[in-house]
């Protein structure tokens, strides 16, 4: 009745595509890695949105955020889990251990999609927190933005000049880090003990794992020192650690904290018709009272 069904994305989606055939490639575990990590990015979604459930409307937008960043990291994991959203890519150092030896390398191009969506919405989440005005927020999201597209560029780039691109990311993941050690950090203190432990905590585990990401990369994409496999373990620690665990702290130590202490006046749709419909009956009253008196004065004078 129960016959084990085996993990045959490999055989069905295979390493040619765009011409060429990835030698360096993921094998059944680093797949089964991957839908085991996208499985746990699809409950930790279901789980942020049933919280939001428990909540008002207008208290849920770090809820929805941080679902939105886990269902798309699902999707992503999906994909790669599938073997599918990979191109070949020449490496620029050849290796003769038999893990990383070969021509091309199976680059995941799906990744950086990922992290294009999910890491701007991460940092609203980080700097909403903090207090932080929008154009702060639209400037450090530009950054982290051309991180992401530098990473790639530098990630489909065969030769010594991929460096370029990840010096260019480095440079702007620097600057996202200061505004999270310094700038962010002080603003979010100035709003409260609680606000500013908040941060502290979520901000301080995204520095750090974010400082790892470049790392990831100089072994993976970049120095093709790691196995294909190494690599989707590598990244999917890092990934559930940067989003459902960060999102569990974050909605966790925003439990008792009003939006509007951050700047966030958000009105409920429900709520303004409420307040609309209590405003009309309040009127009506008084207009049917004033019609009440004016008749009997009239009455008065006519008597």
């Amino acid at each position: 009745m129960f016959e084990r069904r085996n993990n045959n994305a490999l055989a069905v989606n295979g390493n040619t595509v765009n011409g060429g055939t990835a030698d360096i490639a993921i094998t059944t575990h680093g797949s089964d890695w991957y839908f085991a990590v996208c499985a746990v990015m699809t409950v930790a979604g279901f789980s942020f949105i049933f919280l939001a459930s428990r909540k008002p409307r207008s208290d849920r937008i770090f809820h929805y955020i941080t679902a939105a960043v886990v269902f798309v990291a699902a999707i992503a994991y999906w994909s790669m889990g599938s073997n599918l959203g990979f191109t070949p890519i020449a490496v620029e150092f050849p290796r003769s251990d038999p893990k990383v030896r070969g021509t091309f390398r199976e680059i995941f191009y799906v990744r950086y999609i990922d992290w294009f969506i999910t890491t701007p919405l991460l940092l609203m989440d980080l700097l909403l927190t903090a207090g932080m005005p929008w154009p702060t927020i639209l400037f450090v999201v530009l950054v982290d933005e051309i991180m992401i597209i530098t990473g790639l560029v530098g990630a489909l780039v065969r030769s010594i000049y991929k460096w370029g691109y990840f010096a260019f990311g480095c440079f702007a993941l620097l600057y996202i880090v200061y505004h999270l050690a310094w700038e962010s950090r002080r603003h979010a203190s100035r709003l409260g003990a609680d606000i500013g432990r908040v941060f502290l905590m979520t901000g301080s585990l995204t520095t750090v794992l974010w400082i790892l990401y470049p790392v990831a990369w100089g072994v993976c994409e970049g120095g093709n020192v790691i196995a294909p496999d190494s690599e989707a373990v590598f990244y999917g620690v890092l990934d559930l650690f940067a989003k459902p665990i960060f999102g569990a702290l974050l909605i966790w130590g925003h439990r008792n904290i009003e939006p509007s202490r951050l700047g966030l006046n958000i009105r409920d749709y429900e709520g303004d018709d409420v307040v609309r419909e209590k405003r009309g009956t309040v009127i009506s009253s008084i207009c049917c009272f004033s019609s009440y008196i004016l008749n009997l004065l009239l009455l008065k004078l006519y008597l």
